[in-house]
């Protein structure tokens, strides 16, 4: 995937975004991209805060810590 909107649109599409799609976003970011793409983060970015995809890091975050066992 190397356009934005590939990356949301799969997202939206299963509903989670990954660590790695996460990480591919930000690599994506960094360079000049077009409306389309913009336009699609933007959406990416309103779906997550309306809970419509889960986060892979978020989920990793708010996880309590696994017991040690041993």
């Amino acid at each position: 995937m190397n356009l934005i909107r590939e990356v949301v649109r799969e997202a939206l599409a299963t509903g989670y975004l990954s660590l790695e799609a996460e990480d591919k976003l930000r690599s994506l970011l960094k360079n000049k991209y077009d409306r389309e793409d913009f336009e699609a983060f933007m959406n990416l970015q309103q779906a997550a805060r309306e809970g419509q995809i889960k986060q892979e890091s978020r989920e990793r975050r708010l996880a309590p810590p696994c017991p040690r066992i041993g």
